[in-house]
């Protein structure tokens, strides 16, 4: 399955930008605010960021080499 540029764009910017900022942003707030899961939370979105980063790197690795 073939994902259109823009949807790989959206994904990348998420991926790249929009949950490394919220697990920051949760972290500093957690601590402030005491919320709760103030460690499980930032984990959590940075593993989902890893893993979208690789699936991202499979796809862009699989697009090169079929031009």
């Amino acid at each position: 399955m073939k994902m259109s540029n823009k949807v790989y764009d959206v994904m990348k910017w998420l991926t790249v930008i929009v949950l490394p900022a919220l697990a920051t942003l949760y972290t500093v707030l957690a601590d402030s605010w005491k919320l709760p899961y103030a460690e499980q939370m930032p984990t959590t979105i940075t593993a989902i960021s890893t893993f979208l980063g690789a699936c991202l790197m499979i796809s862009s690795h699989n697009y090169n080499k079929e031009q």
